[in-house]
């Protein structure tokens, strides 16, 4: 890595994302192995088996990111939530039904965002997090992001979410903080 080294962003669709399915895990499994994730092969299977399922949504998106050479340092992806979405049962505290209502156009669910731990620091986060809304036409978009993870949290902070509550996203999981940004 050399500092002077440019990094492009790529948006993707479903589509796309699929065949560089790779390249995604490759930052994933690097980046969530880290406290405080610690996530494991099978974790990372797991969540590929997800990511395979999700990049077949029409609204699915994502943006990569790669060194000149073609290295995946960062990846992020998502897509817009179902009326029937079970993101806001996860909540340790019960959502207001305003805030809960889903319409399948409302509300934008930023699965994952990561960058391999080398690259971390230069703004890449901030650019593939911009790539990926580019077009979105929610009113909001809606995260989880570990508790311990000070860094992601401040750099969410400082993009505009809030911290609408905490939840438990899968059984067994740690405690994570549901952040909301509004895009209106």
């Amino acid at each position: 890595m050399t500092q002077q080294e440019t990094i492009a962003v790529e948006r993707l669709d479903g589509s796309a994302a699929a065949q560089a399915e790779d390249a995604f895990r490759l930052v994933y499994a690097e980046a969530f192995a880290e406290p405080p994730y610690n996530e494991t092969a099978d974790d990372v299977t797991a969540t590929f088996r997800r990511f395979r399922s999700q990049t077949r949504k029409p609204s699915f998106r994502a943006a990569l990111a790669r060194t000149e050479g073609g290295e995946p340092v960062g990846m992020a992806y998502g897509h817009l939530l179902s009326p029937t979405t079970r993101w806001w049962d996860q909540l340790t505290e019960p959502a207001p039904d305003e805030m809960r209502r889903e319409d399948g156009h409302r509300t934008f669910g930023l699965m994952e965002l990561a960058v391999h731990g080398p690259w971390r620091g230069q703004g890449i986060a901030r650019r593939l997090h911009e790539a990926l809304l580019v077009g979105v036409e929610a009113e909001r978009v809606l995260l989880n992001v570990h508790t311990d993870s000070k860094a992601a949290s401040a750099a969410y902070r400082a993009w505009g979410y809030r911290k609408v509550g905490e939840a438990r996203p899968w059984e067994g999981a740690d405690l994570h903080d549901v952040m909301l940004l509004d895009l209106r």
